[in-house]
Protein backbone atom coordinates (compact mmCIF):
# COMPACT_ATOMS: atom_id res chain seq x y z
CA UNK A 1 0.00 0.00 0.00
CA UNK A 2 1.26 3.51 -0.92
CA UNK A 3 0.91 6.81 0.54
CA UNK A 4 -2.18 7.45 -1.82
CA UNK A 5 -4.00 4.17 -0.73
CA UNK A 6 -3.19 5.63 2.98
CA UNK A 7 -4.43 9.09 2.67
CA UNK A 8 -7.79 8.24 0.99
CA UNK A 9 -8.75 5.21 3.29
CA UNK A 10 -8.04 7.78 6.23
CA UNK A 11 -9.51 10.60 4.54
CA UNK A 12 -12.96 8.66 3.74
CA UNK A 13 -13.08 7.76 7.47
CA UNK A 14 -14.64 10.68 8.72
CA UNK A 15 -17.28 10.20 6.15
CA UNK A 16 -18.24 6.69 7.39
CA UNK A 17 -18.91 8.30 11.00
CA UNK A 18 -20.59 11.16 9.94
CA UNK A 19 -23.46 8.95 8.10
CA UNK A 20 -23.42 6.66 11.53
CA UNK A 21 -23.96 9.88 13.70
CA UNK A 22 -26.47 11.47 11.32
CA UNK A 23 -28.45 8.65 11.07
CA UNK A 24 -32.25 8.93 11.06
CA UNK A 25 -31.27 12.33 13.55
CA UNK A 26 -34.36 14.81 14.14
CA UNK A 27 -33.50 18.27 13.58
CA UNK A 28 -33.80 19.17 17.26
CA UNK A 29 -31.07 17.04 17.85
CA UNK A 30 -29.10 17.78 14.79
CA UNK A 31 -29.45 21.70 16.12
CA UNK A 32 -29.48 21.07 20.33
CA UNK A 33 -26.90 23.03 21.96
CA UNK A 34 -26.23 20.41 24.73
CA UNK A 35 -25.35 23.35 27.66
CA UNK A 36 -24.24 26.82 27.15
CA UNK A 37 -20.88 27.42 25.18
CA UNK A 38 -20.71 24.48 23.60
CA UNK A 39 -21.52 22.55 19.94
CA UNK A 40 -24.26 21.33 17.87
CA UNK A 41 -23.83 18.35 16.18
CA UNK A 42 -24.62 20.21 13.06
CA UNK A 43 -21.53 22.71 13.66
CA UNK A 44 -19.39 19.53 14.53
CA UNK A 45 -19.65 17.91 11.65
CA UNK A 46 -19.51 21.48 9.43
CA UNK A 47 -16.33 22.72 10.96
CA UNK A 48 -15.00 19.16 10.54
CA UNK A 49 -15.84 19.52 6.37
CA UNK A 50 -14.88 23.18 6.59
CA UNK A 51 -11.67 23.15 7.83
CA UNK A 52 -10.74 20.66 5.79
CA UNK A 53 -11.85 22.08 2.98
CA UNK A 54 -10.31 25.35 3.27
CA UNK A 55 -6.70 24.32 4.02
CA UNK A 56 -6.69 21.53 1.36
CA UNK A 57 -7.75 24.43 -1.17
CA UNK A 58 -4.95 26.35 0.32
CA UNK A 59 -2.66 23.34 -0.52
CA UNK A 60 -3.93 22.74 -4.06
CA UNK A 61 -3.82 26.01 -4.61
CA UNK A 62 -7.44 26.06 -5.72
CA UNK A 63 -10.84 27.72 -4.63
CA UNK A 64 -12.77 25.69 -1.84
CA UNK A 65 -15.26 23.69 -2.75
CA UNK A 66 -17.73 25.12 -0.40
CA UNK A 67 -17.46 28.08 -2.56
CA UNK A 68 -16.94 26.36 -6.09
CA UNK A 69 -19.16 23.78 -5.91
CA UNK A 70 -22.58 26.31 -4.33
CA UNK A 71 -22.42 24.54 -0.75
CA UNK A 72 -22.37 28.30 0.62
CA UNK A 73 -25.61 29.01 -1.01
CA UNK A 74 -27.30 25.72 -0.06
CA UNK A 75 -26.68 26.43 3.57
CA UNK A 76 -27.22 30.37 3.06
CA UNK A 77 -25.89 30.58 6.64
CA UNK A 78 -25.84 33.59 8.67
CA UNK A 79 -22.15 33.36 8.71
CA UNK A 80 -19.63 34.91 6.36
CA UNK A 81 -18.37 32.68 3.44
CA UNK A 82 -15.17 32.36 4.45
CA UNK A 83 -15.71 31.34 8.11
CA UNK A 84 -14.89 27.67 8.72
CA UNK A 85 -15.14 27.09 12.97
CA UNK A 86 -12.08 27.98 14.04
CA UNK A 87 -12.09 29.96 17.10
CA UNK A 88 -16.14 30.42 17.12
CA UNK A 89 -18.22 31.36 19.97
CA UNK A 90 -21.58 30.81 20.87
CA UNK A 91 -23.25 32.92 18.49
CA UNK A 92 -21.20 31.68 15.67
CA UNK A 93 -21.87 28.17 16.77
CA UNK A 94 -25.85 28.72 16.78
CA UNK A 95 -25.46 30.25 13.15
CA UNK A 96 -24.73 27.15 11.66
CA UNK A 97 -28.22 25.98 11.84
CA UNK A 98 -29.29 22.49 9.26
CA UNK A 99 -32.38 21.74 8.58
CA UNK A 100 -31.33 18.74 6.84
CA UNK A 101 -28.65 16.08 7.50
CA UNK A 102 -28.06 15.18 4.15
CA UNK A 103 -26.83 18.61 3.56
CA UNK A 104 -23.77 17.57 6.09
CA UNK A 105 -22.83 14.20 4.78
CA UNK A 106 -23.33 16.16 1.25
CA UNK A 107 -20.35 18.82 1.96
CA UNK A 108 -18.36 16.46 3.52
CA UNK A 109 -18.25 13.84 1.20
CA UNK A 110 -17.71 16.65 -1.31
CA UNK A 111 -14.20 17.70 0.81
CA UNK A 112 -13.85 13.93 1.04
CA UNK A 113 -13.85 13.54 -2.59
CA UNK A 114 -11.33 16.59 -3.34
CA UNK A 115 -8.95 15.31 -0.57
CA UNK A 116 -8.41 11.91 -1.61
CA UNK A 117 -8.17 13.42 -5.17
CA UNK A 118 -5.84 16.08 -4.08
CA UNK A 119 -3.87 13.22 -2.58
CA UNK A 120 -3.79 10.80 -5.78
CA UNK A 121 -1.38 13.53 -7.65
CA UNK A 122 0.96 14.09 -4.80
CA UNK A 123 4.17 11.78 -5.03
CA UNK A 124 6.12 10.80 -2.11
CA UNK A 125 8.45 13.60 -2.30
CA UNK A 126 5.48 15.78 -2.21
CA UNK A 127 4.37 15.37 0.99
CA UNK A 128 8.00 17.02 2.20
CA UNK A 129 7.14 19.86 0.80
CA UNK A 130 7.54 22.70 3.67
CA UNK A 131 4.05 24.41 3.98
CA UNK A 132 3.89 26.52 6.63
CA UNK A 133 7.25 28.12 8.57
CA UNK A 134 5.23 29.70 11.25
CA UNK A 135 5.54 26.41 12.90
CA UNK A 136 8.99 24.76 14.80
CA UNK A 137 9.72 22.59 13.27
CA UNK A 138 7.96 23.89 9.89
CA UNK A 139 5.10 21.78 8.50
CA UNK A 140 5.25 19.60 5.68
CA UNK A 141 2.37 18.96 2.93
CA UNK A 142 2.10 15.68 4.81
CA UNK A 143 1.83 16.64 8.08
CA UNK A 144 -0.88 19.13 7.15
CA UNK A 145 -3.18 16.60 4.93
CA UNK A 146 -2.93 14.20 8.28
CA UNK A 147 -3.69 17.16 10.38
CA UNK A 148 -6.77 18.13 8.46
CA UNK A 149 -7.97 14.34 8.96
CA UNK A 150 -6.94 13.71 12.33
CA UNK A 151 -9.74 17.57 12.91
CA UNK A 152 -12.25 15.96 11.11
CA UNK A 153 -11.77 12.67 12.67
CA UNK A 154 -12.07 14.30 16.36
CA UNK A 155 -15.19 16.52 15.15
CA UNK A 156 -16.88 14.02 14.09
CA UNK A 157 -15.86 11.21 16.90
CA UNK A 158 -17.43 14.45 19.28
CA UNK A 159 -20.41 14.78 17.27
CA UNK A 160 -21.29 10.82 17.71
CA UNK A 161 -20.84 11.32 21.20
CA UNK A 162 -22.88 13.94 21.41
CA UNK A 163 -25.30 12.27 19.22
CA UNK A 164 -25.29 9.09 22.13
CA UNK A 165 -25.89 11.91 25.44
CA UNK A 166 -29.01 14.12 23.62
CA UNK A 167 -30.61 10.53 21.99
CA UNK A 168 -29.73 7.89 23.60
CA UNK A 169 -28.07 6.43 20.76
CA UNK A 170 -25.47 3.89 20.15
CA UNK A 171 -23.78 3.41 16.75
CA UNK A 172 -24.24 -0.68 17.77
CA UNK A 173 -20.15 -1.38 18.15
Amino acid sequence: MDHRDLLADAARRPLDSARQALAGIDIETLNRVPAPGHSTIAWLIWHAARQQDVQVAELADSQDVWRAAGWVDRFALERPADAMGFGDGPAEIAAVRVTDPDLLTGYLAAVVDRVVEYAAGLTAHDLDDIVDRRWDPPVTRGVRLISTIDDAVAHVGQAQYLRGLLADWSIGY
